[in-house]
């Protein structure tokens, strides 16, 4: 028998960031929205919903779409 890999799925989604003032990225945890983000202190936040993130650069612990943790304003 051969053995998967078994790719994990992080908690923590941070979707693209959308216009506003100021501009803000949606958080999701365990794929439901929690609220919106304007800098990754605020996705440190998700310790407040007991998802320990240690390394905001860990695919493991958190998945950014639509650019990186120093993307904070529209394309």
């Amino acid at each position: 028998m051969t053995e998967t890999p078994h790719a994990s799925t992080p908690r923590i989604t941070v979707l693209p960031v959308q216009p506003g003032d100021p501009p803000f990225r949606i958080v999701e945890i365990d794929g439901e929205v929690i609220g919106g983000a304007t800098g990754m202190a605020d996705v440190l936040l998700a310790a407040a919903a007991g998802i320990p993130v240690h390394d905001l650069d860990d695919p493991d612990s958190v998945r950014w779409v639509g650019g990186g943790k120093l993307s904070w304003t529209p394309r």
